[in-house]
C-alpha cells in the first residue's frame, strides 16, 4: 500500500494535518515524520510508520519517501535561499523516491510579480520548481492564518489600538487548523491533479473589521490604527522582532515571525494583493471555513504558538 505522507508533524500545522487524515484514511496508509523521534512516538504508539528526517538531508528526505503516493510539503518557517535550498530538497527527494504528487503549502498570489511580499517569492519559486519536474502536484495557497492576528489583537490592548501597516486592504483570514484540513483532504483526494487551490477564510476584510469582530466577542473597544511601513518596522524593532528569520527570536513572543515578512506582507494587503477569497476550501472539504468571529469567540484556542524549525 502506498503512503500518504505529512513532513513535519512535530510543527503545529503539520500536527493538525495528521491529526485531520487520521479522520480520512486508515491509519496502515499514513506516513508522518519530524527532525526527532520523539515528535514521532505518539504516531508510533497509534501504528502509523514514521521516520526522522532533515530537509537538508536529501538522501534521508529520499528514504523516508519510499513506496509514497503522495507527500506533503509545508513550507518552512524561515525566508530566503535557505528555505529555498530545502524545499529543493524535499522536491528532489520525491523524484528519486518516485512520489506521484506533491501537495505544497503556498501563499495566496505568489505569483503576481507586483505582490511586494518577500515571503511570495519562496513560494513563487517551489511553484515554479516544482512544475519544472514530472511531478503531479496540488499547490495550496493559502490567507494569512487569523491566529495571527487574534494574538496581535489581544496584545495590542495595553496600547489602546491595533496598529499595522495594513491600510484599507482585505484578506480572507483563515484559521491554521483550516488550513491544516484542506492539505489534508487533498492528500486524501485522488482526484485532484495539477490544481492550484486558493484556500481563504469566509470573508474578505479589512483590519478595522476584524478589529469591530474582536471587540463584539470581548466587549473591548479597540480601534484600528493604520501604521506606514516605516512606522511598522519601529514597532517590530521595539518588541524586538528580528529584521529576518536569521536572527534571534525571542522565547514566547507574540510575533515569532521576521519583521521584514510581516511588514511586506502587511504592505501586500494594502495594496489589494493578498484580497482573494474563493471557495475553494469548501469544494475541498465540504464544509465551510471557521469564521473569525467564532474563533474570537474561543481565542485561546486560535493563538498563534510558535514557529520555528529545527533542522539544521
Amino acid at each position: 500500500m502506498r503512503k500518504l505522507v505529512v513532513c513535519g508533524v512535530d510543527g503545529n500545522f503539520g500536527g493538525l494535518a495528521a491529526s485531520e487524515l487520521r479522520e480520512l484514511v486508515p491509519a496502515a496508509m499514513i506516513r508522518v515524520t519530524a527532525p526527532t523521534a520523539e515528535a514521532l512516538a505518539e504516531y508510533e504508539a497509534a501504528g502509523i510508520e514514521t521516520a526522522v528526517t532533515n530537509f537538508n538531508d536529501p538522501a534521508g528526505l529520499a528514504e523516508a519517501f519510499a513506496g509514497a503516493d503522495k507527500v506533503l510539503i509545508i513550507s518552512m518557517p524561515f525566508v530566503g535561499p535557505k528555505r529555498r535550498a530545502a524545499h529543493k530538497n524535499a522536491v528532489d527527494a520525491c523524484l528519486a523516491a518516485n512520489v506521484r504528487q506533491v501537495v505544497y503549502t503556498s501563499l495566496v498570489n505568489a505569483t503576481d510579480p507586483e505582490n511586494p511580499s518577500i515571503e511570495k517569492i519562496d513560494h513563487a519559486w517551489t511553484e515554479a520548481y516544482i512544475q519544472a519536474t514530472d511531478l503531479d502536484y496540488v499547490f495550496l495557497r493559502n490567507s494569512q492564518y487569523a491566529e495571527a492576528m487574534i494574538t496581535a489583537y489581544f496584545g495590542s490592548i495595553p496600547h489602546g489600538a491595533m496598529a499595522n501597516n495594513a491600510g484599507d486592504g482585505v484578506m480572507a483570514f483563515i484559521s491554521r487548523k483550516d488550513c491544516a484540513a484542506a492539505a489534508a483532504h487533498v492528500l486524501a483526494n485522488p482526484y485532484l491533479h495539477r490544481e492550484v487551490l486558493n484556500i481563504n477564510g469566509a470573508e474578505a476584510m479589512t483590519m478595522a473589521q476584524f478589529c469591530d469582530y474582536g471587540n463584539a466577542a470581548t466587549g473591548n473597544d479597540l480601534p484600528f490604527r493604520p501604521l506606514s511601513d516605516k512606522e511598522q518596522y519601529a514597532v517590530f524593532d521595539a518588541m524586538g522582532v528580528p529584521r529576518t528569520t536569521d536572527g534571534d527570536f525571542l522565547e514566547d513572543s507574540e510575533a515569532p515571525f521576521s519583521s521584514e515578512g510581516m511588514v511586506t506582507f502587511g504592505e501586500a494587503i494594502r495594496l489589494g494583493k493578498m484580497a482573494v477569497c474563493s471557495r475553494d476550501f469548501t469544494i475541498v472539504t465540504g464544509r465551510t471555513p471557521i469564521t473569525v468571529a467564532e474563533m474570537f469567540a474561543d481565542a485561546d484556542s486560535f493563538q498563534v504558538g510558535a514557529r520555528h524549525s529545527v533542522d539544521d
